[in-house]
């Protein structure tokens, strides 16, 4: 909760010591004029936090395949040594 209240408090003071103050924004295509420095900062951060989403979303769905591989396998082997146990039931 400490460690949430300190960001929120930086954020603050952030926004509160960048007020008015406005920047120009070429993103090649088109040019963005008097954009405030906050949205620029806040909106660096959002598009951050969406690039990593999409990075961990990446990464999981990989590791699930893997585990979901490796359990296939398993279960397999498994099924294996079942079926060869009762087949040597049945036959004793």
């Amino acid at each position: 909760m400490a460690g949430l209240a300190l960001v929120i408090l930086m954020g603050v003071a952030f926004a509160r010591g960048n007020a008015g103050r406005e920047v120009a924004i070429n993103l090649g295509i088109v040019t963005l004029d008097a954009v405030p420095v906050t949205f620029v900062a806040f909106g660096g951060m959002v598009v951050g936090m969406a690039v990593v989403l999409v990075a961990g979303i990446n990464a999981d769905l990989k590791v699930r395949k893997l585990l979901r591989e490796r359990h296939m396998k398993q279960s397999l082997t498994e099924r294996g040594r079942s079926d060869a146990g009762e087949g040597g039931k049945l036959l004793e």
